[in-house]
């Protein structure tokens, strides 16, 4: 059989776009990678060229029959616009987390792709760090009593990146992938606008019926990192786990990973296990800022 290829573009040249931009270039030998070609990349801003990729205009991506998927890693935003004009155009998409700042937009999309029978991919490459892999099997068949996960880190700019339920819902992932289906609780925000500050914090029920508590912190100079605190009735986890470097970044075992799936290599059950998981994950998110959003219920 003839190597089949797929025409790629990358939309958006931040850190994200430019990391996609070398793994389009420099693909893992005899990986599914080899199987995506990058023909160029859009941007609001003029580059003419990074390293041997060059810039093309977003209607010539939208038109070209040589680009078969879309990477999309502008801000958040603007996800589901760009992630609409590519599908529309009959292109299969990569998009970075979150897929879109709503629920309902997420669901169309999906829905939109599953029309069009093109793959919607959403890159969660939080699931694919060595870390995460190790406190996985370290949860794996304990019982939960209660748990906290804790993350701060350097300030946002909200009108970018969506409320903080959806920019970091890379924790709300973690979450579910650990301890399966969550329900929200209760959850409130506090915010110092003359400080920048804000400090998110989310109570969910497991469907044991156990609590788990979420907080997202951000202001200036807070350092990046996410703290746990899991107890198990046979006893707490307070640190992560030891980890390997892994030999593959991330973004290339997420780029793998899309290109398995434009090769039909991934199974329908993981699949639709990870359709539901990325849905769920958005409408708790929405679910997350009602409450947030609430006036102050008034007792009298």
């Amino acid at each position: 059989q003839i190597s089949k290829m797929f025409g790629t573009v990358v939309v958006g040249v931040g850190i994200a776009g430019l990391a996609r931009i070398r793994d389009l270039m420099n693909p893992m030998p005899s990986s599914p990678s080899e199987h995506l070609k990058l023909f160029g990349f859009v941007s609001r801003r003029s580059f003419g060229n990074i390293n041997e990729a060059k810039q093309i205009s977003l209607e010539d991506a939208l038109r070209s029959k040589e680009i078969h998927a879309a990477f999309i890693s502008t801000e958040n935003r603007s996800h589901e616009e760009t992630i609409r004009m590519f599908l529309e155009a009959g292109k299969h998409v990569l998009v970075e987390y979150p897929m879109a700042l709503s629920a309902k937009a997420a669901h169309e999309l999906w829905e939109m792709a599953e029309q069009k029978d093109k793959v919607l991919h959403v890159e969660h490459i939080e699931l694919l760090t060595e870390e995460y892999k190790q406190l996985k099997k370290e949860v794996a068949g304990k019982d939960l009593v209660k748990g906290t996960l804790h993350f701060t880190g350097s300030v946002l700019d909200e009108n970018k990146s969506g409320f903080p339920a959806f920019s970091g819902i890379a924790r709300l992932t973690w979450l579910i992938d650990l301890f399966g289906d969550l329900t929200v609780t209760s959850a409130t925000r506090e915010k110092q606008k003359d400080k920048n500050y804000s400090r998110m914090t989310v109570h969910f029920q497991t469907a044991n019926k156990k609590p788990l508590t979420w907080i997202e912190e951000r202001g200036p100079g807070m350092r990046r990192e996410k703290k746990i605190n899991f107890c198990f009735t046979s006893g707490c986890l307070e640190n992560f786990p030891q980890a390997p470097r892994s030999s593959v970044g991330l973004f290339m075992q997420d780029q793998n990973l899309f290109a398995k799936k434009l090769l039909g290599q991934v199974s329908k059950e993981e699949l639709a296990a990870e359709k539901w998981r990325i849905l769920r994950c958005l409408d708790l998110a929405e679910v997350i800022q009602q409450y947030c959003e609430e006036p102050e219920k008034i007792y009298s």
